[in-house]
């Protein structure tokens, strides 16, 4: 099954967090943050007012709690609208 975001809608998935900081410290799944860099996946076609500025396989930063959690064969997606991208990141 595919997804197919309508109008200024990105589908997106989260890239998983570190579970080790740098310095070699193991972090508990109760102390870190939900990560906020994803990979996007499908992009809508965009409105007369909103032209799509990411494409599929951009990775974006996002607003902490954007959009709407959905699990389609057993992989979790985000869909969010365009706006609740804060950045591409490269």
């Amino acid at each position: 099954m595919s997804i197919k975001p309508l109008a200024d809608r990105v589908v997106i998935t989260m890239v998983e967090a570190e579970e080790t900081t740098k310095s070699g410290i193991v972090l508990p799944g109760s102390a870190q943050e939900k990560p906020q860099v994803a990979e996007v996946k499908a992009v809508g076609p965009g409105t007369e007012e909103v032209k799509m500025e990411v494409k599929v396989g951009d990775k974006v930063l996002i607003s902490k709690y954007a959009g709407t959690e959905v699990k389609i064969d057993g992989i979790e997606y985000t869909i969010l609208k365009q706006s609740d991208i804060l950045a591409i990141v490269e």
